[in-house]
């Protein structure tokens, strides 16, 4: 166990910032009429906001009937383990000024498909543990 520490320790929200921008793989929930959906999606992360690129398609319909999502991303080491979890609203760029600054980004489909939408997650909450890999302590 680590010295003194839980296993189980909070991210404070630069500590979840820097997993964001360090990864690029992240699961997307989103949730229309009744139904919630999870869908994988590359992603990159600025520092305030999260940005993909979709095709039309389920995700993005249901992003137009509810536009509050959950996203998040994990990983691990021989030691440790983590999570972040974002929640916050999805936007789809729309104006071309906007669009020309997207392409910019160093964000590329992961499979070989042409995805002209781009999306902007804006968090209203980020939150992150990490968690101490070690073999469970004796229960009894």
């Amino acid at each position: 166990m680590w010295e003194g520490e839980s296993p189980v320790v909070d991210l404070d929200e630069a500590e979840a910032w820097d997993r964001l921008r360090e990864n690029s793989l992240a699961r997307l929930a989103v949730s229309a009429v009744g139904e919630v959906d999870i869908f994988p999606i590359n992603y990159y992360a600025d520092g305030s906001t999260i940005l993909f690129r979709t095709a039309p398609g389920t995700k993005l319909l249901e992003l137009t009937v509810n536009s509050r999502v959950a996203l998040e991303i994990d990983g691990y080491t021989a030691d440790d383990a983590w999570s972040v979890v974002v929640k916050g609203s999805a936007e789809r760029i729309e104006r071309q000024s906007e669009i020309d600054e997207a392409d910019l980004a160093p964000l590329v489909p992961w499979i070989p498909t042409l995805k002209y939408a781009y999306v902007r997650v804006t968090p209203t909450r980020i939150t992150g543990r990490r968690f101490e890999r070690a073999p469970e302590p004796e229960r009894y």
